[in-house]
């Protein structure tokens, strides 16, 4: 089987790496908290497609003019070219003033186009609790699909690497201060999914390798994965070269309503890309070496 470099045998370079980036992921979120969205703080989000140009003065003053406080901090831009402007209010917007506040934002910019969305706090609450169940139970459910289908370790390794992907896109958005909201949480589950089928083809092929191999040593174990991370790595950048080429599109000509979930596609495609073929594997390498281990060698004669 033909190897062009090892992969395994750096694994603890790949470990390190990611354990910094988990690291560093976790100050960003303990310092600046995570951007949650309407649909997970309660409260309205009015979402104004002005053009680029506009002033957060501006913004601040046609909400104060209807009795509502809004700081500079409740403002945010969004859009690739800032064209869209962004209000939270923690408090639910009464509908009564909503055709009011639109009717004032479209006097301020003519033809702007505004959405308003609001979430009580029990829905809010619930929301979340349903989000953080859907990642939950789609994580134990591939756990137990891999442990069935291939082994427990194999089951084990496979959703660390989907964790690993998961809290690489939240301390992205953590750092660029972007919003997490249900699209976001929806790219999540689709990083989840498509991450986790490419470290199945490689499992598969490990474990196929495996049948035709006689494995006496850890140099052994670390030859039979390396060989079989390199017959499925064109595979795997092609794979993901296509889906990021289309996530790039979304991001670039979608409208600015999907840009966080396009964004979330993207960060999490590459990791998930690399969690496949440096984490998920060699981390099940370093498991399984331990029987290795454990074996006591036999004395001669």
């Amino acid at each position: 089987m033909k190897v062009r470099f090892p992969i395994v045998k750096y694994r603890k370079w790949y470990f390190s790496f990611s354990l910094l980036i988990t690291a560093l992921g976790i100050v960003a979120v303990w310092l600046f908290g995570l951007n949650l969205g309407t649909d997970f703080r309660a409260g309205s989000r009015i979402q104004m497609e002005i053009g680029p140009g506009w002033q957060t003065r501006d913004i601040i003053g046609v909400f104060q003019s209807r009795g509502l406080t809004v700081s500079p901090a409740d403002v945010t831009s969004a859009g690739s070219r800032g064209e869209a402007a962004v209000v939270r209010l923690k408090d639910r917007l009464d509908p009564a003033k909503e055709p009011q506040i639109s009717a004032a934002i479209q006097k301020k910019y003519p033809g702007a186009r505004v959405q308003i969305d609001s979430v009580e706090p029990l829905v809010a609450r619930e929301i979340t609790r349903n989000a953080m169940y859907g990642v939950g139970l789609a994580s134990l459910g591939i756990l137990l699909y891999i442990a069935f289908r291939f082994e427990f370790r194999f089951g084990v390794t496979g959703v660390v690497a989907l964790l690993h992907d998961a809290f690489i896109v939240i301390s992205s958005f953590a750092l660029l201060r972007r919003e997490i909201d249900l699209p976001f949480i929806a790219a999540v589950l689709t990083i989840i999914g498509y991450s986790i089928n490419d470290t199945i083809v490689i499992f598969d092929r490990i474990r196929e390798n495996l049948k035709s191999a006689k494995i006496k040593t850890l140099a052994d174990l670390e030859h039979v994965v390396d060989a079989s991370l390199w017959q499925t790595m064109r595979r795997s950048i092609n794979t993901v070269f296509t889906v990021v080429i289309a996530a790039l599109c979304l991001f670039l000509f979608g409208s600015a309503s999907i840009h966080n979930f396009a964004l979330a596609l993207l960060i999490g495609l590459i990791s998930g890309a690399y969690s496949s073929i440096f984490i998920a594997s060699p981390l099940w390498v370093a498991w399984r070496g331990r029987d290795f281990r454990r074996t006591p060698a036999k004395r001669p004669g």
